[in-house]
């Protein structure tokens, strides 16, 4: 804080207007049960108090060298949003699985089957999409098939409407794959998401001549959708905004 407050003392005169700047609590998203993020400061009434005309981002980015700045004009980062399925099956001993119905398996085959729905239902011509999963959880001893097992994961899109085709594809193959096996399963998108990071296409182009000024025509470069995602992009909602990448791996390294 003492080098912002240096940088906006040496540079106030020189700026024509106000500039807000927001430092905002869980920027990588809050703990499960807490709140933060670009949207709660929104819901704070920030841009309520300080109405700005436009809104400026930047992410230190390893893909790209050291000077070099990426940008992309319209969807740049992707809507991410957690789901989780539940599986229940009936415990028995793991030696008698016939008296049971094993949800582990049905599990296997649900992360399986899965991965059909980017490569099989979904239009990737028109954009990409991915559908990962990060966590299973399910067991109580190496001898006992469980009652349930707890997938979560994570789902990127650039599209609202592609979001959707992907939620019901996804509970269609939960639900029918594990009903396949004996058991039942329950599939939800998780309440809180981050929305598609969106460059304004005018303040894009109103910006990237300030750009290359600083770092070089050469060093500003257009870039590919990245399919990571950003809580900036409530803030793209409110007003236009611009998000870019600041490259942070040294000359002569690989990125």
């Amino acid at each position: 804080l003492m080098g912002v407050a240096e940088v906006l003392a040496k540079s106030r005169e020189s700026l024509r207007g106000s500039v807000l700047f927001v430092f905002q609590p869980a920027e990588e998203g809050a703990p499960p049960g807490e709140v933060g993020g670009a949207s709660e400061m929104l819901k704070a009434g920030i841009f309520e108090k300080y109405r700005p005309e436009a809104a400026f981002g930047l992410h230190a980015w390893a893909s790209l060298n050291t000077g070099t700045i990426g940008y992309r004009s319209g969807p740049f980062m992707a809507g991410s949003q957690q789901w989780r399925a539940v599986i229940t099956g009936k415990q028995t001993h793991g030696s008698r699985p016939w008296q049971g119905t094993d949800p582990i398996v049905a599990a296997a085959q649900v992360v399986n089957a899965l991965q059909t729905v980017v490569s099989r239902q979904v239009d990737i011509t028109q954009n990409p999409a991915v559908v990962s999963v990060g966590i299973i959880e399910g067991g109580v001893r190496n001898n006992i098939i469980p009652d349930t097992v707890e997938l979560i994961g994570t789902v990127r899109t650039f599209d609202a409407k592609q979001k959707q085709q992907i939620h019901d594809a996804m509970k269609r193959i939960v639900e029918n794959t594990a009903g396949a096996t004996g058991a039942s399963a329950t599939f939800e998108f998780e309440q809180y998401h981050n929305p598609v990071t969106y460059n304004d296409p005018a303040l894009t182009a109103r910006v990237l001549p300030s750009l290359r000024k600083v770092a070089g025509e050469a060093n500003v470069r257009e870039i590919p959708l990245i399919t990571g995602a950003e809580d900036f992009a409530y803030y793209g909602q409110k007003v236009p905004s611009f998000f870019f990448m600041v490259g942070v791996t040294p000359a002569g390294t690989n990125v």
